[in-house]
């Protein structure tokens, strides 16, 4: 059966950056079987859009699901003083609280027009299980696609790291479930990755072995790095060099990999992430919450480096949504290089293409024949876009908005602006009384 979208500006973020004033897209099978402007051909299905805009799906690059379970804690701390407060308190995270916490954050990002997530989980308290198949559920239940990661930290605070002893995990363990859980991927909905979490948390052992077993799998490598001046102070007395020539010197520089946040990068950085192909999730929203600095991220593009965007958890950027986070990247671009640094399409792009080659996904991210159909669907008759001469600039200007229509695969996830395959004020009911098990 194929769908019309039609009479709406679509932007296509193609490597043309073509986009129809008065346009449609033809979706069929789950995949975009052709787009343009004027007449629209023949479809089984018909839907007048009445002039909105229309996208690609946001792709999402850096998340912690579990983090809406607390949010709004350690309001006025740095990084490290926020993780060392919440440690013990996402000590009682269990598969319910889990399931709870990703069916609303993958509610919030999918009203923010989002698609595809990308969760980084590295919290597995003694005696849990089914933490990432919570997640994979939820997303199931709400029909997007995700990127779950089996994440570890194995330097304890006895051994010179950040978390409590009492989270930390044996390397064989972390790799032996790591391996496991490669085998929930399926057919561009479900994807693994395998990412330690930081190097503050993670042994260099584990670091090369979880590559070793990331590259035998064909699975997808990510850490944090680079997020806070701390952070290169830590590395500096631990491992005498910055945090980048740490990663490099275990080989996890490459194509395969992306790391969030970057914030604290030297030129010579930068061109190394060029050279390796590494990638980079760039967080403005949690690193401006937590005092962290903006990332370079106009000398990133400029030097070639894949760049994407994420949420980050919610309790460091207390709201899912990647559509604020286009506008924010805009803004902290200009804030750090002046009112060209980056470009409103620009930082679309980001959100959506940008994502898309982090995650290193070729069938999502633009609206071309044979992609993937993952559309997102703007309304511009509310007051925020009334005289926008220029309807993409004011969506993004004006950001956040709640999208109109979402479609994954061609399947409607969201319908006047509310989730189609799920309850939201049920998500936000059941999610409530498990965050009442976390209250201060």
């Amino acid at each position: 059966m194929s769908l019309l979208l039609k009479s709406a500006h679509v932007v296509t973020m193609d490597d043309a950056g073509s986009e129809h004033a008065d346009g449609w897209v033809l979706v069929a099978h789950g995949r975009v079987e052709a787009v343009g402007g004027g007449a629209p051909p023949e479809a089984d299905e018909r839907v007048d859009l009445g002039g909105a805009v229309v996208t690609p799906g946001l792709v999402n690059t850096h998340h912690h699901l579990y983090q809406t379970l607390t949010r709004a804690r350690a309001q006025e701390a740095d990084l490290f003083t926020w993780l060392k407060t919440l440690y013990p308190v996402w000590a009682g995270i269990d598969e319910e609280s889990v399931y709870a916490a990703a069916r609303t954050g993958l509610a919030e990002l999918a009203l923010s027009g989002c698609t595809t997530v990308f969760d980084h989980h590295y919290v597995f308290p003694r005696g849990t299980s089914g933490l990432i198949e919570a997640e994979v559920r939820a997303a199931h239940e709400l029909g997007l696609r995700i990127v779950a990661s089996r994440g570890s930290m194995d330097l304890g605070e006895s051994d010179g790291g950040l978390p409590p002893d009492s989270l930390v995990e044996s390397l064989d363990d972390v790799l032996a479930d790591t391996e496991r859980l490669a085998g929930l991927q399926d057919d561009g909905f479900v994807q693994i990755a395998v990412a330690p979490c930081s190097p503050f948390s993670v042994t260099g052992e584990l670091m090369r072995a979880s590559a070793e077993l990331a590259r035998r799998l064909g699975l997808g490598l990510h850490t944090h790095l680079a997020e806070t001046v701390e952070e290169e102070a830590y590395c500096r007395e631990l491992y005498g060099c910055t945090p980048v020539e740490y990663l490099d010197s275990l080989g996890w520089l490459d194509a395969d990999v992306w790391c969030a946040h970057c914030v604290h990068l030297s030129q010579p950085d930068i061109r190394r992430f060029a050279d390796t192909g590494t990638g980079a999730a760039h967080c403005p929203t949690s690193n401006l919450r937590l005092g962290a600095g903006v990332a370079p991220v106009r000398d990133l593009l400029d030097a070639g480096v894949r760049v994407g965007l994420g949420v980050d958890g919610s309790a460091s950027n207390e709201r899912g949504d990647l559509m604020l986070e286009v506008k924010q990247a805009l803004l902290v671009a200009r804030g750090r290089g002046g009112p060209a640094a980056l470009t409103v399409r620009d930082a679309l792009r980001l959100g959506t293409r940008g994502g898309a080659a982090v995650l290193g996904r070729d069938d999502i991210g633009s609206l071309e024949p044979g992609k993937r159909a993952d559309i997102a669907v703007w309304r511009t008759d509310g007051l925020e876009l009334a005289g926008a001469a220029d309807l993409v600039a004011g969506l993004v200007l004006s950001a956040p908005h709640r999208v109109d229509r979402l479609y994954v695969g061609g399947d409607e996830v969201v319908r006047d602006g509310r989730l189609a395959r799920a309850d939201e004020e049920e998500i936000a009911r059941h999610h409530r009384a498990q965050a009442r098990r976390f209250a201060p």
